[in-house]
């Protein structure tokens, strides 16, 4: 990540993230009402020093289900205290399974509701955080000013660093299993039964979101990661859906206000097959710039589409909501930041514009 383009020029500052879990806390905020009655067990959890998946695990084996039957919306931070949603087939006479999963102070189970339907990827609509950054190097006035330029600019939506494994153990995976897949003798049906959906969702991801940030990376030395570019796609903020303007060369006032108010956003593309129904494809001169980078990652790309994974768009940037920040003790050089992000986007990416984090 340190080599990704940085808005303000790479920090000066200095700080320490997740000394202790509770200066990582993450509150998954659902966006909608459950219905109250239904097969599924609907379960707020915070969890310590887990993963996301670790949870699941506990909750299948506690409650004597499959692990495939446990629902939830996103994946959270193992180091910090996170409150998030999941969901089982659980009847009300087995809900007692649940002192099961509880017990050594890493799982807590705060409400349960009954819902219709199990919980399913992508489903939440914003995650609440507040971090505790201490030991911070530098001057207050400087953390200060970086804090109020992503306040009034938005940061760069890179994918975070957890999304490419352990010492990016996630993108040798993938382009050893796309160099075997281009092959001409190659078998890709058997190269999928080789891994899991879940295994193999993760290494497509990863390269598509390791393309992405390389993008996003050069519009912002280009100086164009927040500036409508002919031929680009837009996205509308707070949602999945994109538009373009109906010429390339067309860009009024209209717009140029609606994109300095972030109710939309430059989009950049998410690398795979592409679909000739696709009505929001980049062209122009916006395309010629996405075709440079797609090109130098010409083995993912070709990979991605190969195993029929359907090309998409994402926004290159966000705008925190309610991002505050304040210094606790004037005694101390600990900076405690809170703010709301929508789902997709990393709090990592945000704290990478303020500091180098150790």
């Amino acid at each position: 990540m340190r080599d990704l383009s940085y808005v303000g020029g790479e920090p000066k500052l200095e700080a320490t993230l997740k000394q202790e879990f509770s200066d990582f806390q993450v509150d998954e905020e659902l966006g909608f009402e459950l219905a109250g009655e239904g097969d599924h067990l609907w379960l707020n959890v915070r969890k310590t020093d887990l993963s996301t998946t670790d949870v699941a695990r506990r909750l299948a084996e506690g409650c004597g289900v499959k692990l495939k039957t446990i629902g939830y919306s996103g994946m959270k931070d193992r180091r910090g205290e996170c409150t998030q949603w999941f969901s089982l087939p659980l009847t009300s006479q087995e809900e007692a399974k649940l002192v099961n999963v509880e017990g050594d102070g890493l799982v807590e189970v705060l409400q349960t509701q009954r819902n219709t339907r199990k919980l399913k990827i992508g489903s939440h609509k914003s995650n609440h955080f507040k971090i505790l950054l201490r030991n911070c190097a530098g001057s207050r006035l400087d953390f200060d000013q970086r804090l109020d330029s992503v306040k009034a600019l938005g940061a760069p939506n890179y994918f975070g660093l957890q999304r490419f494994g352990r010492n990016m153990s996630n993108m040798a995976q993938v382009e050893a299993l796309m160099e075997q897949a281009l092959k001409p003798e190659a078998d890709v049906i058997a190269l999928r039964g080789q891994m899991g959906r879940v295994k193999r969702g993760m290494l497509f991801s990863a390269a598509r979101s390791y393309v992405f940030n390389h993008l996003l990376s050069k519009r912002i030395r280009d100086g164009n990661w927040n500036s409508y570019v002919a031929g680009d796609v837009l996205n509308l903020n707070g949602t999945s859906r994109f538009f373009a303007p109906r010429e390339p060369e067309v860009w009024d006032s209209e717009l140029q206000r609606r994109l300095e108010e972030f109710d939309i956003h430059i989009s950049g593309p998410l690398a795979g097959k592409k679909d000739s129904k696709d009505r929001y494809a980049s062209s122009s001169e916006a395309a010629d710039m996405e075709e440079v980078v797609l090109k130098e990652f010409e083995l993912l790309v070709k990979g991605l589409a190969h195993f029929d994974v359907l090309a998409s768009r994402r926004s290159l940037r966000f705008l925190p909501v309610d991002l505050s920040w304040n210094w606790p003790d004037t005694d101390t050089s600990d900076l405690l930041i809170e703010f709301k992000l929508p789902r997709g986007t990393y709090a990592t990416s945000l704290l990478r514009e303020i500091c180098l984090t150790g």
